[in-house]
C-alpha cells in the first residue's frame, strides 16, 4: 500500500513538472505600441531632442526679476493671459519706501520755508546796505547771502532725494516691458521676491518670479544636436525638420530659424536638472505654425530629425 502511495505522488510530481515547464515555456504575446514610434523621414537625417518655447527674435522666454525685494501683495494678471507693454504684472508692499517718499516731501517743504526766510532777510539787508552803507556791515550781508545760499542747496538736495525716494517707489510695480504672454507665475501674495527670484519648494532652487513669452501665434522648437554630428548638418539655406510629438502618430515640419553658435554642454531636458554631462551640443532654433486641432505647450519635450 505504501508503494502504491509513494508511486502515485511520484507520477503526479512528473506531471506537475511537465506542465509547468509547458506553461513557462509558452511566450506571452506581446501587446502593440501604443503610438508609433519616431521613424527618421530623411535618407540620413540627424536626430535631436527639443523642447518647444515661444517665438522670440533673440534668445528665450523672458525672465521676469523685481530690481527690489519686498512681499507680494498683488499679482493682477493670471497665467496665459496677453499683455502689452506697461501692463503692471506684480505689487509688492512698498510701506516703508512710501513713508521715506511723504517723509523726504515734508523735507522738501521744511528747506523751502528756510529758504524763503533766509532769502527774505539777505533781501532786506541788502536793500539796507543800498541805501545807505553805513546800515548794514559787509560781513553780515556776505553771511544772510552765504546763508541764503546754503538754505537754496538744503533745498534742491531735498528735492533730488524726493526725486530717487518717488522713483524708487515706482519701482515696487513690476511691468512688462514689452507685449506677451504670461507662461508662468512662480509666486503668490504673501510670498517674499528679490532681485535673485523667489524661493521654489519643489526645485529648492531660485527662479524667476514670472516668465513670458512672446504674444505670436507660433511657436518654436529649440534642438540640441550632438558635436559628433555637427558635420552632418546641411547648408541653412536647405536645412528641413520634421518633429514628432511624443506619445501619438502626429508629426509637423519645422521652419529653419537660426543657429545659436556656441557649443555648449548638455542639460538633461528629460529632468530638467542643472547638472552638466560631458556631451556637448549645438543649439538650434525651428519655428512651426501651431495647428488648431493639436494641444501644445512651451517646455513639452519633442523628438526632431533634422535632413536636408
Amino acid at each position: 500500500m505504501r508503494n502504491k502511495i509513494l508511486i502515485g505522488l511520484a507520477i503526479l510530481g512528473i506531471v506537475l513538472g511537465a506542465g509547468s515547464a509547458y506553461v513557462l515555456r509558452t511566450q506571452p504575446k506581446p501587446l502593440p505600441p501604443a503610438f508609433k514610434p519616431a521613424s527618421n523621414p530623411y535618407q540620413n537625417g540627424i536626430y535631436s531632442n527639443g523642447i518647444i518655447e515661444t517665438v522670440q527674435a533673440s534668445g528665450a522666454n523672458v525672465n521676469i526679476y523685481p530690481e527690489v525685494s519686498g512681499t507680494v501683495t498683488q499679482i493682477p494678471v493670471s497665467e496665459g493671459q496677453h499683455v502689452s507693454a506697461g501692463t503692471p504684472l506684480l505689487v509688492l508692499d512698498d510701506t516703508v519706501q512710501r513713508s521715506t517718499a511723504e517723509s523726504a516731501k515734508a523735507q522738501i517743504g521744511v528747506a523751502k520755508a528756510n529758504y524763503r526766510n533766509l532769502q527774505a532777510q539777505y533781501e532786506k539787508l541788502k536793500a539796507s546796505w543800498k541805501l545807505d552803507q553805513r546800515s548794514v556791515s559787509r560781513d553780515a550781508l556776505d553771511t544772510a547771502e552765504n546763508a541764503a545760499n546754503a538754505a537754496n542747496a538744503s533745498w534742491e538736495l531735498a528735492r533730488k532725494q524726493y526725486n530717487a525716494a518717488n522713483a524708487l517707489l515706482g519701482k515696487y510695480v513690476v511691468k512688462a516691458l514689452s507685449d506677451g504672454s504670461i507662461l508662468s507665475i512662480n509666486t503668490a501674495v504673501g510670498s517674499y521676491v528679490s532681485n535673485q527670484g523667489v524661493y521654489d519648494t519643489y526645485s529648492r532652487g531660485s527662479v524667476p518670479v514670472l516668465v513670458m513669452g512672446s504674444s505670436n501665434t507660433d511657436l518654436a522648437v529649440r534642438c540640441y544636436v550632438d558635436e559628433i554630428l555637427i558635420q552632418r548638418l546641411p547648408d541653412p539655406s536647405r536645412i528641413s525638420a520634421r518633429m514628432f510629438i511624443r506619445g501619438t502618430d502626429i508629426n509637423l515640419p519645422l521652419k529653419f530659424v537660426r543657429i545659436q553658435p556656441n557649443v555648449s554642454p548638455k542639460i538633461q531636458l528629460s529632468s530638467q536638472r542643472t547638472e552638466r554631462v560631458d556631451v556637448r551640443v549645438l543649439p538650434m532654433v525651428f519655428s512651426f505654425e501651431k495647428p488648431k486641432n493639436i494641444t501644445l505647450y512651451p517646455g513639452q519635450l519633442v523628438d526632431v530629425y533634422i535632413g536636408g
